[in-house]
């Protein structure tokens, strides 16, 4: 379980440095943007990925 659990992170850090190393630019606009958003809307957004990333897990497994 713990390897599977690290072997997630490291896939999630390879993910998340995809779009800053690619297009810096375009990352840089929309964490501008992103900070400006308010706060409810930043928290339903991070709900809906996580409940689409559940659906999505269960869909694979």
């Amino acid at each position: 379980m713990w390897h599977d659990l690290a072997v997630a992170l490291c896939l999630l850090l390879v993910i998340e440095g995809l779009l800053p190393s690619l297009a810096p630019g375009v990352w840089k606009r929309m964490v501008l943007t992103l900070s400006e958003a308010p706060e409810r809307q930043i928290r339903l957004a991070g709900l809906a990925f996580m409940f689409s990333g559940a659906v999505l897990l269960y869909l694979v497994n």
